[in-house]
């Protein structure tokens, strides 16, 4: 039985979270106090693993209407969590053997959870097939059942045996049972006997589920005696103890002391060799477990009784910490495989579904990456698996369509969403970092990079270019990758980024002194690890010049002009941006902040997106200079380049561009 799609109803931050489809592996993205764990611990006690912490509890209930509720509670208790779920071929088959094909109209069924607890399932059923299946098992003569045939209910059918002239031995018989066959509800033993039986168990896990350092056993075991309720983290103690057979009173009387140690450390061993399979960031710890008898100086449970020490060796430091103290990374993913690979080695467990609540918080960004692949090779073979996060390295690039992104909405509460347009910036914020994070990877590798200062940039370059190549020009080199860096500052990151994948890098901007003095820096530091300098590429044979200075000056102020018109009172012309700095871009910038313009803030990108959405109308009004000096700009570029190979950059034609524009040939 596999969850399709889930929806948490008046539980907490969640009005309602509307429905949520859920595939293998779904991955749920949003800020801390967005509702995710609510949604999580809503789902969870559906059918929690082992009945821990299954019950709703009142309070949970959205404040906001807590009052008003509270009073209908009783009568009308409100529905908190709803989950589809579709029967596997096997689960199909087994109902169909017992209550006939077709039984189900839908191999969909809907299981529900309400605040007082009681479980409820919909589920279609055709009646009609149950009782052909009761019919077609009665092995009754060919003339009676011929007569029988097409009959849709029970009273039907009796009416007819009832009518027959002559009753068969069969008919006798089945006619016996129908008094039984009246009162069968058919959907409540599909519910009881094949529904309950296949439900998944919810297996939840968050980072109060790791194991504690110290133990007392006698205190957990007077716990269990009282029925108290265990947390998490006693559960994945007790786990631990179950996969290795061993018992509380052996521990707690120290009996055995040399067998129980190594039973414990055997299954230390398991779990850790399976851990290093994926856990990279060091391969040289190992969990060790002694007992003691308790210090009375200890603060309670831990000052009385026997002791169970949990602690983590380090190999290279030859040094062992107590479990809960050092590693939390570690720690908690050690913990989780024990409760896991306990509940796996029960032949008798039914599906799992695994809800996995900020995993890998404490882990590094590459054991984050490390426990991604845990999720996809070790557990989503056999399990579904539902996990939240707010890190960009815990999102799978390869399964986007598996991200949902829950949000805190005023006047709504938690939504959770399959569509990233309908959501806040801070939300989607881990998912555009980590799709950012890929781009850059993507273009780190690239072995000709091209370093400009900003989007914008680039879509003069690439525009640009094709103009240029339109016209018989050259344009710039297909294998230079252009990175748009921000600012000069940020120059000095992205090479050391860059490492040593790149075969050429350059750097389009502006040529001050202070840029000049921080490449001079970046290429001592280069030619200290022997590594290819930094090419610095003028935009125009001008100091202080920015690619805006290439076009003719009326031509970007039309760019301006049209791309900021429902913020100007009136059109911006050379004469109101007179002042003495030479790169346009900035005296616009100036103007829109003495004059309050947009906020005061220029966005060089409008312009450009203008620019690039219009190009098709707006490149006949490019003068014939401005076409010329970007080429000339493409072929310092391109120069720059090795010469050998596929890929040399393309030599600019002889022909001019009147020449072209003379022969027809635009």
């Amino acid at each position: 039985m596999k969850i399709t799609r889930a929806r948490v109803t008046n539980y907490r931050s969640v009005d309602d979270s509307g429905w949520v489809s859920l595939d293998n592996v779904t991955c749920m993205v949003g800020k801390n106090e967005s509702g995710k764990t609510a949604f999580l611990q809503a789902l969870r006690r559906l059918n929690p693993v082992d009945g821990a912490n299954s019950n709703f509890d009142l309070r949970d209930y959205p404040r906001k209407g807590y009052v008003r509720y509270r009073r209908r509670h009783e009568r009308e208790p409100a529905t908190v969590i709803r989950a589809e779920f579709e029967l596997t071929d096997e689960e199909i088959e087994e109902l169909e053997s017992r209550f006939g094909q077709g039984v189900l109209r839908s191999r969909r069924v809907m299981a529900s959870k309400n605040f007082k607890n009681q479980r409820c399932w919909e589920v279609d059923v055709d009646h009609a097939a149950v009782v052909r299946h009761v019919i077609d098992s009665a092995d009754l003569p060919h003339e009676t059942l011929s007569y029988v045939e097409g009959v849709a209910n029970w009273e039907e059918l009796k009416s007819r045996l009832e009518s027959l002239d002559f009753q068969p031995q069969q008919a006798r018989a089945l006619l016996a049972e129908l008094p039984e066959r009246f009162s069968m509800d058919v959907e409540q033993q599909i519910i009881l006997e094949h529904l309950e039986r296949r439900l998944p168990d919810f297996v939840y896990f968050d980072n109060y589920s790791a194991m504690r350092g110290r133990i007392s056993i006698q205190d957990i075991k007077q716990r269990r005696m009282n029925m108290e309720v265990m947390d998490d983290a006693d559960r994945t103690f007790l786990a631990l103890l179950s996969m290795v057979g061993a018992d509380m009173d052996d521990l707690e009387q120290q009996m055995s002391y040399e067998y129980l140690k190594a039973e414990l450390e055997s299954a230390s061993i398991g779990i850790s060799d399976e851990i290093f399979e994926f856990w990279k960031q060091n391969t040289q710890l190992r969990v060790e477990f002694d007992l003691s008898v308790a210090n009375p100086n200890d603060p309670p449970p831990l000052d009385s009784g026997t002791i169970l020490h949990v602690r983590i060796w380090n190999d290279r430091h030859r040094v062992s910490v107590p479990f809960d103290e050092r590693s939390k990374g570690f720690v908690w993913f050690f913990s989780f495989l024990v409760y896991f690979s306990n509940l796996e080695e029960d032949e008798q467990r039914r599906d799992m579904v695994i809800l996995l609540d900020e995993p890998g918080l404490n882990l590094h960004a590459l054991a984050q990456h490390d426990f991604l692949r845990f999720i996809d090779e070790r557990l989503a073979p056999k399990h579904q698996v539902i996990y939240t996060t707010h890190s960009p390295f815990m999102i799978n690039l390869d399964s986007l369509p598996s991200v949902r992104t829950v949000e805190d909405m005023d006047g709504q509460g938690t939504v959770v969403s399959e569509d990233v347009l309908m959501n806040s910036q801070e939300t989607v914020f881990p998912l555009q970092t980590a799709l950012g994070y890929r781009l850059a990877q993507t273009l780190f590798l690239a072995p000709h990079c091209l370093l400009v200062n900003s989007a914008s940039d680039l879509i003069y370059l690439q525009v640009l270019g094709e103009i240029c190549a339109s016209e018989g020009l050259s344009k710039l080199d297909p294998r230079w990758v252009i990175i748009p860096v921000g600012r000069a500052e940020n120059l000095p990151a992205f090479v050391s980024l860059l490492g040593e994948s790149y075969t050429s890098l350059a750097v389009l901007m502006d040529v001050t002194p202070t840029n000049r003095e921080r490449i001079e820096h970046i290429n001592e530091a280069l030619a200290s690890d022997q590594r290819t300098p930094v090419k610095w590429v003028e935009v125009t044979r001008v100091r202080d010049a920015d690619i805006e200075d290439l076009l003719d000056p009326a031509f970007y102020l039309r760019l301006v002009n049209e791309s900021y018109r429902a913020e100007l009172t009136e059109p911006i012309t050379q004469r109101l941006i007179s002042d003495r700095n030479p790169r346009i871009a900035e005296r616009i910038k100036n103007y829109f902040e003495a004059n309050d313009i947009a906020n005061g803030e220029f966005d060089t990108y409008k312009p450009a997106a203008y620019f690039l959405q219009n190009h098709g109308t707006l490149r006949s009004e490019m003068n014939d200079s401005t076409v010329e000096n970007v080429s000339s700009m493409f072929d310092r570029i391109n120069s720059l380049l090795p010469t050998n190979g596929a890929g040399t950059a393309p030599r600019r034609l002889q022909m001019g561009r009147s020449a072209t524009i003379a022969s027809g040939l635009r």
